[in-house]
């Protein structure tokens, strides 16, 4: 595994969710009240939207673009009898930062 920092552990707190970069390739954190912290892929399932700006509330992460919500502990698909799931990263937190296995990083596209 390839574990690629994140953020520092102050920029998600329990009961919180957060969207991050790891080159090209989005990160959704999310630490339910309660939970354990976890790391989905930052694109809804079901028509590859980011999820920049989804809603987090109790545990249920909405997606901004279609209303379709998923599990925050499962990642799986509540809204929908479907079998669309959030893409889960493996997750580790070492001293004071959050590392994600998002596979080969590659650089983010420099600003037009």
């Amino acid at each position: 595994m390839a574990f690629t920092f994140i953020c520092h552990a102050s920029a998600v707190s329990e009961g919180s969710m957060g969207f991050f970069q790891a080159g090209r390739k989005s990160v959704l954190l999310v630490w339910p009240t309660g939970g354990e912290l976890k790391a989905y892929r930052g694109r809804c399932p079901h028509g590859d939207m980011p999820l920049n700006d989804a809603i987090f509330k109790e545990q249920t992460i909405t997606c901004p673009h279609h209303q379709w919500g998923f599990d925050c502990v499962s990642g799986k698909c509540v809204t929908h009898l479907v079998r669309n799931a959030l893409h889960p990263y493996a997750l580790r937190v070492e001293r004071d930062e959050i590392q994600v296995d998002v596979g080969p990083v590659k650089a983010a596209h420099p600003p037009a």
